[in-house]
């Protein structure tokens, strides 16, 4: 059986929905997780998705800020949305799903940005976004015996050298400044997560999921960074097939400044 899941921070989700939609008919993936909905629960566009044959709709979100939303083709048999350092964000929810005989969890996450300042001691954001990514570590791929687990969404650190246009100028820069990059690899290994987008594309070379907005030309001055993330159990690296990079979609009309990232198995 093939399986898709695909993620995309929206950046409002009524404000988008036509693209979304339009992804969805031409992508058809099995399963979407949208991050930063910006949206209350009870204003987000179900009819939309349940048009398209997502009947499956998991909310988390609130007024104008944050949200993560995921919808599926295929049913849930859990929701858990978890308050990630207590602070009432909505900045996580997962989902358990049962595809090709194997019972999936899938988180879905949005990591705080952490502002301008990477000082945690003067600028607060930061000192959030560095204990959310604390906490992350006791999110564990193993955590149900006889449950394989996906995590997925805008993680907001790119890690590696390659996640990033240059990384001697972003070393000072927020996302990927040395206590971010090696506290996701850490939240990485302590959790037995496996980078999936990794896999399928070898560390060496240059990855992107995001460009800014301020960019006249972002195409031309392609000065991207890989804030967007795929993860899975030890098992689920074996059944990828393969990872895609919607980079066209950061040309559409009025776009979100992430793009979609679709991780396609065979179960």
């Amino acid at each position: 059986m093939s399986f898709s899941l695909a993620t995309w921070n929206i950046n409002s989700v009524r404000l988008r929905i036509g693209l979304v939609e339009a992804f969805l008919k031409d992508h058809q993936p099995d399963v979407l997780c949208l991050q930063e909905t910006k949206c209350p629960n009870d204003q987000f566009p179900e009819k939309a998705f349940r048009a398209l044959g997502y009947a499956h709709v998991a909310i988390h979100g609130q007024k104008g800020y944050h949200g993560v939303a995921t919808v599926s083709k295929l049913p849930f048999e859990d929701i858990v949305r978890q308050d990630f350092c207590a602070v009432g964000d909505a900045r996580h929810l997962s989902t358990r799903i049962e595809a090709g005989g194997r019972k999936i969890r899938i988180h879905n996450l949005y990591v705080p940005a952490g502002g301008d300042e990477p000082d945690p001691s003067i600028n607060p954001k930061f000192r959030h976004k560095l204990d959310f990514v604390e906490e992350l570590r006791r999110t564990n791929a193993d955590g149900e015996p006889g449950v394989s687990a996906l995590l997925c969404g805008d993680l907001n650190i790119a890690p590696l050298e390659t996640d990033v246009w240059s990384h001697k100028q972003l070393l000072k820069i927020v996302s990927h400044t040395p206590v971010e990059t090696e506290g996701l690899i850490t939240a990485q290994k302590d959790g037995n997560w496996t980078d999936l987008m990794r896999v399928h594309f070898p560390p060496e070379e240059v990855l992107f999921t995001w460009w800014s907005y301020r960019a006249k030309d972002w195409a031309a001055s392609n000065r991207g960074r890989r804030l967007d993330h795929v993860w899975g159990s030890s098992d689920m690296a074996p059944v990828l097939d393969k990872v895609e990079i919607l980079s066209e979609a950061r040309g559409w009309e009025k776009p979100s400044d992430h793009v979609p990232v679709i991780a396609r198995f065979s179960l």
